[in-house]
């Protein structure tokens, strides 16, 4: 395995970037609208004059998840991804300007329970709706969410786009499907399509269930005297975080070009969980030393290949660059969520439970 140090590129967009305007008939469908990444994407289209349209599983009376804040500003399609006639039925109902597949199971661990519905729910949606938009209308841009998972044992890091793919979970096979059917219909029938290899990306609305989120809901009970300490696994397992909010920005970004292409969405920069957790606690001002025990059982087996991704060509080509530090966004993280406990204490006046 190399280690290869990810390219400096200049911090401004090529003079020759240009975007194309958002016209009045912009609209949008995004699968996955009550999850992280779909809120945020909803927020940044709204901003930029988007008529939004969120495809949901249930019924629309139902709560949003993460986009609950923004009901009455976006409209709402029924859609299930192991119905791929659902999937075409909105979209045919909609006819979007520009379609964003986020949908999907995203817990890594549980795709070993049911691998054959992992498949199904990423890669068979993403091809339902590929072939759904040539159908209906070619002229649809379609922007997919694949991962930097896809890479599994590769053979190099930090990883580009030609970065050959050993997948090792089966969310990461499902992902790597999706993936290349993209690539595989762009070039078979024209389409505007483009699939955004994303690395690990985080926010205060990521669920509890991951690392990220047990760290700073940790932390922040720690620092409130809600517990004595935060049990981890390794603390040096190696990831490749950014903020939510950027990453759907770059999926803006990949549809805007004139032509499609696959991009990689990462910092760039490899930090291990250690690092998280001690940048958790000096929001705190808490030595992390004193309060982090590691619980040998959750350790899983060594990475061979630490999975980092090199966002060169998303710099050059879509004048992409993370615009939250990784300082800031723990701190963004580890403040929600000492709001959100505080609110839940006795005598605080505020909702109890979750936010």
């Amino acid at each position: 395995m190399r280690w290869r140090k990810p390219t400096t590129l200049a911090r401004e967009p090529h003079p020759a970037h240009k975007l194309r305007a958002v016209t009045p008939a912009a609209t949008a469908l995004i699968t996955g609208l009550t999850g992280q990444d779909g809120s945020f994407l909803a927020e940044l289209l709204l901003e930029k004059g988007y008529a939004v349209t969120g495809l949901v599983r249930g019924a629309p009376e139902r709560p949003l998840g993460s986009s609950e804040h923004l009901r009455g500003q976006v409209e709402l399609v029924r859609g299930d991804l192991l119905e791929p006639a659902t999937l075409r039925l909105a979209i045919e109902r909609v006819r979007p300007t520009e379609i964003y597949h986020l949908a999907g199971p995203s817990f890594v661990p549980a795709s070993w329970q049911q691998p054959g519905e992992t498949i199904s729910a990423i890669a068979g949606s993403a091809a339902a709706v590929l072939a759904a938009v040539r159908e209906i209308d070619r002229e649809i841009r379609v922007f997919v969410a694949a991962s930097g998972a896809i890479f599994g044992d590769a053979r190099e890091s930090p990883q580009r786009e030609e970065t050959p793919c050993r997948p090792t979970t089966p969310y990461a096979v499902a992902k790597l499907a999706a993936h290349q059917l993209v690539g595989a219909l762009r070039v078979h029938d024209g389409l505007h399509a483009s699939s955004g290899i994303v690395f690990n990306h985080e926010s205060e609305r990521r669920p509890e269930r991951f690392v990220t989120r047990k760290i700073t809901r940790g932390v922040a009970a720690i620092a409130l005297g809600l517990q004595p300490e935060l049990t981890l696994g390794s603390l040096d397992a190696v990831r490749d975080w950014s903020f939510a909010g950027d990453v759907m920005r770059g999926a803006w970004l990949m549809l805007q070009q004139e032509e499609p292409d696959d991009y990689i969405l990462a910092s760039g920069v490899p930090r291990t969980v250690a690092d998280l957790a001690q940048a958790a606690f000096a929001c705190v001002e808490l030595d992390a030393e004193r309060y982090v025990r590691v619980d040998r059982s959750l350790i899983r087996p060594p990475e061979s290949t630490p999975s980092v991704g090199d966002p060169g060509k998303a710099r050059r080509h879509l004048g992409w660059l993370p615009q939250v530090s990784f300082e800031a966004l723990v701190e963004r993280m580890v403040r929600a969520d000492l709001r959100a406990l505080e609110a839940a204490m006795p005598g605080s006046g505020g909702p109890r439970g979750r936010s």
